[in-house]
């Protein structure tokens, strides 16, 4: 399912505009990376948390050239799912 889709059930399952569907779908999206941006921690009870997870910089070996590199620190986002999603997904 890509955003479109997404947009497409959203109306059908609530019985609004496609404009408005896709402002809310938007409005939440930013939503979640403005807390992510921040390095803040969003939780959907039932569903899942969002968080950042820091990465140290550490040495790597370039394959080709079986050289060493220096693979610099990063921020990445984290999703961690509820316990209702993971039995919902588990029932399948």
């Amino acid at each position: 399912m890509n955003k479109t889709e997404l947009i497409a059930v959203v109306t059908n399952e609530t019985g609004v505009s496609k404009k408005d569907a896709e402002a809310v779908i938007n409005a939440t999206l930013n939503a979640i990376t403005d807390t992510l941006v921040k390095e803040d921690k969003l939780q959907l009870v039932g569903f899942g948390s969002f968080e950042t997870k820091k990465r140290a910089e550490r040495v790597g070996r370039n394959p080709r050239t079986k050289e060493d590199i220096v693979i610099p620190a990063s921020t990445l986002p984290v999703f961690k799912a509820g316990k209702a999603l993971r039995d919902a997904v588990a029932k399948k």
